[in-house]
């Protein structure tokens, strides 16, 4: 039996990707997460004790993760502050955990020469011009233009440096938009959805034309575990599901899904240095190692997302009020 440390396996992405691990193998995890904002002890009740256990600490606590990943034989590194809009406002989090944070967990790999496995998003890249017929590859150059995809940037360079430098056994994913189960109501399509269940507009930035390319949750837990299982050390798998619609599509697409009309929505003032377009090209992924995503239709999986955030009001209706006077106190 395999053992599994998760890093930020309490956020959004983390957590899905610790329920498919134990629905799919028969791998013990560990979750080491914060439980920031962003966390949720909620987000991983009801997982068999036996085969699951959460440690609350930081990834900057050098002498616990030493103890941690030397317990264990891979880790997969989810944990990362993630939100643009929080990383404009206060940045210095953002280098702490995902930089330092990153280089405390790459040292201890290299210590214990554990297999690492190192989650990053397609932000790194900057964007797209929306008229571009191109997306992104494992060789497109590096551009991030927020404190967010910077410091991601930064972190997936240490990765490859420690691989270079001394035969860290790691691989990078960097991935598409996530949508599904879990998401903090702070982010897009969870945002939407909540406002929709509540009646009310849901809100879209500047004329709502900046694309991205989304990608279920599930998808992305399978293309990790398949990386992670046969995934060449010291490549990098981009990881999309050809998702890319624009914010004003997808608003008009959850409007449709509650019956309203698809140009019901409020515009609100644009994010500073909002990026226009993102578009994976994750053909390495599925030539080499076999992978295919199973929600390549858009509206069945948004529709059981829609599902999932009316049946478990409990889990998100804490966090609704605050993360609404957050944005009103922005304009958005």
């Amino acid at each position: 039996m395999r053992t599994v440390l998760v890093t930020g396996g309490a956020g959004f992405i983390g957590s899905n990707f610790v329920r498919h691990l134990l629905a799919h193998t028969d791998d013990h995890v560990t979750v080491l997460d914060k439980l920031t904002y962003a966390g949720s002890r909620q987000s991983l009740a009801d997982l068999p004790e036996t085969r699951f256990e959460l440690v609350v600490g930081d990834i900057v606590d050098a002498h616990l993760v030493d103890q941690l990943v030397g317990e264990h034989d891979a880790v997969v590194h989810f944990a990362a502050e993630s939100h643009n809009d929080n990383s404009l406002a206060s940045p210095r989090s953002f280098v702490d955990t995902n930089l330092v944070g990153t280089f405390t967990l790459l040292e201890a790999v290299r210590k214990h020469d554990v297999r690492f496995h190192h989650i990053s998003t397609d932000e790194v890249y900057g964007d797209l011009d929306l008229d571009d017929p191109a997306r992104f590859t494992e060789t497109t150059p590096y551009n991030p233009s927020s404190p967010y995809s910077a410091t991601k940037a930064g972190s997936d360079l240490l990765v490859a440096a420690w691989v270079r430098s001394f035969g860290v056994r790691a691989t990078i994913s960097n991935c598409s938009n996530n949508y599904g189960p879990f998401q903090h109501v702070e982010k897009f399509i969870p945002r939407q959805i909540t406002q929709l269940i509540d009646g009310l507009k849901p809100h879209v930035y500047g004329d709502g034309r900046n694309v991205r390319d989304w990608i279920h949750v599930d998808d992305h837990s399978g293309a990790v575990m398949t990386i992670l299982d046969k995934g060449v050390m010291g490549e990098t798998y981009l990881i999309g599901a050809d998702g890319e619609m624009s914010n004003r599509e997808v608003v008009a697409e959850l409007l449709t899904a509650f019956g309203r009309e698809p140009e019901d929505y409020e515009t609100v003032t644009d994010r500073a240095g909002h990026d226009l377009r993102y578009a994976i090209d994750s053909s390495k992924l599925r030539r080499e190692l076999g992978w295919a995503p199973k929600y390549a239709d858009f509206s069945a999986g948004i529709a059981s997302t829609i599902e999932w955030y009316r049946e478990n009001e409990s889990w998100w209706r804490p966090s609704k009020s605050a993360t609404e006077a957050m944005y009103g106190r922005q304009g958005k």
